[in-house]
């Protein structure tokens, strides 16, 4: 019966959605000859027809309007116009789409997610779901993720799993980062902004011909800023409520949260004598330090078990305001006066309110032309960083938690991919992959708000790797129909090793001990598919179907505080069924895209802050498969130039997801002959919220800029508007959740005649709107505490550019 309801739903949805697009598809367009591409072309600046956009999204190169997949490419140019620096910023204006700074519990990482799928804890114990991708090497960690849009040529957002072309953590979509290739043209630019808060940011690139077919390219970036989240000493802001100060007189403040301090350089050396060899030598550096994400405390209520001496009461008045907390990075010694372990000796712990993030990579990209018909492409890979931070999670001077966390991490990986024209009207690409990365996770946690004390170190290594074969066959059998097929097998491996001691690193914690020296290990392997068709009507009208699977990997339960959670979880599995549309309409003035999907979405993992059926209460951070889903949605991109100097571009999302089953686990204990399985009995469903976090229902962009003529050179004005809205800020029902908002950005450039000077004076957020990023709520779990992010104030910059 629920099958047959299932089979319904998905038919009833996929027709609605046909009938929505074709009705969206203008009846009559206008004929259109095809234009010849220019690679990295993104706007036509002489005010004629929008040009040629080219992707690779599959292993080729292809016009965005003939690959039949959901792409949001966005070139530089636009990336500029909208005032956007981080990889981050770029998803206002891409449906269903959210990428996130993290908050400071989770270090300098993003969290991301594409069509209600991906990932927002940084440990090296979980996968991205969403997977990152710099010149096809693939980014494993969104740990450093926010990168610095610097000397880009274009980004690729592909919507939907990718699973055959992209790999194991692409259920979600892929996010793709192509640079600026060193070539003949040479050129370069210097750019230097200063703004709000002391912003002070430097930017350059050029390229070098060393001599006929050898080019090198380097670029680089700083940024400095003072952050806009007052850090206050509380008990001098509070004089005579008991709380001792260290400092004194009328400023309080001790330091400004959400701070930048970015130093970034790549450098490329590009051997390209002809269309039969092509390669490219990599490099890059980045260096991160700078204040943690800024976080307010929202909502307080009493730790149930915070058992321990001299703790100042923790209420509402440690909440200090929109933009300001009391976070002291230190806790006291004393003695623990619970009933498990009465006198227990705590040390006390302290820290710093800054983060350091340092890494480099180099990579070796590859291609060769073996026969007229068969390209060889090699990407080979290596990355390595470290980083330092930590979280003083109550934001107060009470002892609720504090810890102090360094990963060190180093990843290799090597692809190999042969392109091939069999026919005229087959296309085949086979191909091989492998990786192989370590992650040491060393951590000391002084949490004091559990049934037991916990003061322990961790000094855990992660290994993971994996291997795939994959291919893709594009069969054109007539000219309108193109017929897309692709295969995927993988094969993962991942081990968890536990270490649990005192501070002195070598006696065994007395509380857990006991998962010292346990090693969680997970297998697992998995076949993905591709299936698509395309129909292109006309020269400006294509409509595509595909249906695709795509999965995201097990592993060990990192965060385990009894023996009970130190328990695997599974993969997570998509099938997802898409229909879109692609159109270039009045002489290419208007590109208007849409797509329609419906997911089928098993062994969904989510991370439980609550989990008393899994060894008693106290702490939890524990990831089980919690159930199955649906999801479905619709989504639409215009562009459009109707008069010459004139350009329009917005986005429309629509998503909803929910829950056919939930696995009685995860919402509370087994009871006695009870069996645990997907149950879809109204009470279990209830115990998970409506929707995972950071998926807005809904979610919308639109922008306009305007180039007029003036004193021999342009002026532009732009003006850019995103709403995001409501989401859930934790998985399970009666958290905290986050509201809806809206950004606007604005922005007026000029240019000299010959574009070779240029000055922007931009604002963001010019409404000063006051919005949450990201939240952690850890009431369920005894801490007692709501924090959340808010996103940056108003804030103005003028950037100068010399382009030569």
């Amino acid at each position: 019966m629920m099958d047959r309801l299932r089979l319904r739903s998905r038919t009833s949805f996929l027709v609605a959605s046909v009938s929505l697009i074709a009705a969206a598809s203008p009846a009559a367009a206008q004929d259109l000859a095809q234009q010849a591409a220019r690679p990295g072309a993104a706007q036509d600046t002489s005010g004629q027809a929008e040009q040629e956009i080219l992707v690779t999204a599959q292993f080729r190169e292809q016009r965005l309007q003939d690959t039949p997949l959901a792409i949001t490419a966005v070139p530089a140019e636009l990336l500029e116009a909208r005032s956007q620096e981080s990889l981050v910023e770029v998803a206002n204006q891409a449906p269903n789409v959210t990428l996130r700074q993290q908050g400071a519990s989770f270090g300098p990482s993003i969290g991301a997610s594409i069509r209600g799928i991906g990932q927002f804890d940084f440990n090296p114990a979980y996968e991205p779901g969403v997977g990152l991708y710099i010149d096809d090497v693939y980014y494993s960690s969104l740990t450093g993720a926010n990168f610095e849009l610097l000397d880009l040529e274009r980004i690729e957002i592909l919507r939907g799993p990718q699973g055959t072309l992209q790999g194991r953590n692409s259920v979600g979509g892929a996010i793709r980062l192509i640079t600026r290739r060193p070539d003949a043209d040479g050129g370069g630019f210097v750019e230097a902004t200063y703004g709000s808060r002391n912003h002070l940011a430097l930017r350059g690139g050029a390229t070098f011909t060393i001599t006929d077919g050898l080019y090198a390219r380097i670029s680089g970036a700083a940024r400095q800023q003072e952050g806009f989240v007052d850090r206050i000493d509380y008990g001098c802001a509070n004089p005579g409520e008991g709380i001792p100060a260290t400092r004194s007189g009328d400023n309080c403040r001790i330091s400004r949260h959400g701070g930048v301090g970015y130093t970034a350089i790549r450098g490329a050396l590009r051997y390209n004598p002809g269309p039969v060899v092509d390669v490219m030598l990599s490099a890059d550096y980045t260096r991160d330090h700078r204040t943690i994400a800024p976080e307010v405390l929202v909502a307080t209520q009493a730790p149930g078990n915070t058992l321990n001496i001299n703790v100042p009461a923790y209420d509402d008045r440690f909440i200090c305001g929109r933009y300001c907390n009391y976070s002291a990075f230190e806790q006291a010694p004393g003695v623990w006066n619970g009933p498990a372990a009465p006198g227990f000796p705590l040390v006390g712990t302290q820290g710093s309110d800054e983060s350091t993030f340092e890494g480099w990579g180099v990579a070796l990209n590859m291609d060769f032309g073996l026969t007229d018909w068969a390209q060889l492409t090699s990407i080979s890979a290596y990355r390595e960083w470290n980083l330092d931070f930590f979280a003083d999670d109550d934001l107060s001077p009470a002892t609720i938690g504090l810890g102090e966390n360094r990963l060190d991490y180093w990843f290799w990986s090597q692809e190999v991919r042969v392109n091939m024209e069999v026919m005229d009207r087959l296309d085949l690409t086979v191909g091989g992959y492998y990786s192989d990365q370590r992650t040491t996770y060393f951590t000391f946690q002084d949490i004091r708000y559990a049934a037991i004390p916990l003061q322990f170190q961790g000094n855990d290594p992660v290994n993971a790797d994996n291997w795939a074969v994959f291919g893709t066959a594009i069969w054109n059998p007539i000219d309108p129909l193109t017929i897309t097929g692709g295969l995927r097998y993988t094969e993962e491996h991942k081990d968890y090793t536990f270490f649990r001691r005192q501070q002195d690193g070598v006696t065994l914690n007395p509380f857990l001990g006991m998962l010292d020296g346990v090693k969680g290990v997970y297998d697992g392997n998995r076949t993905d598919y591709r299936i698509s068709i395309d129909y292109r009507f006309s020269p400006e009208v294509l409509v595509y179907a595909t249906t695709a699977t795509g999965f995201k990997g097990g592993g060990i339960g990192p965060r385990p505080f009894n023996p009970e959670q130190a328990r695997g979880f599974d993969p997570e599995v998509l099938t997802s069924y898409e229909i879109g549309l692609k159109t270039d309409l009045f002489d290419r003035r208007l590109r208007f895209n849409a797509a329609a999907f419906y997911s089928e979405y098993d062994g969904i993992q989510l991370a439980l802050l609550s989990c008393p059926q899994f060894g008693g209460p106290g702490p939890c951070a524990l990831p089980q498969n919690a159930g199955d889903a649906h999801i479905q949605g619709l989504e639409f991109e215009v562009f459009a130039r109707p008069i010459d100097g004139l350009q329009i571009d917005g986005s429309l999302s629509w998503i909803d997801f929910e829950y056919q089953c939930v696995n009685i686990q995860v919402v509370r204990p087994l009871n006695p002959g009870e069996v645990d399985e997907c149950s879809t009995d109204p009470e279990i469903l209830a115990g998970l919220g409506e929707r995972p976090p950071a998926l807005p229902e809904w979610k919308w962009s639109w922008g306009v800029q305007y180039e007029i003529p003036f004193q021999g050179g342009t002026l532009t004005p732009r003006f850019d508007m995103a709403f995001n809205g409501a989401t859930a800020g934790g998985v399970t029902s009666g958290g905290f959740s986050l509201p809806s908002f809206h950004i606007a950005n604005a922005r007026l450039t000029w240019r000299d005649a010959d574009d070779d000077w240029q000055v922007a004076l931009e604002v963001t957020n010019l409404f000063e709107e006051y919005y949450f990023l990201t939240s952690f709520d850890l009431r369920a779990a005894g801490a007692g505490f709501v924090k959340a992010q808010p996103g940056r104030p108003r804030e103005w910059a003028v950037t100068v550019t010399r382009r030569f």
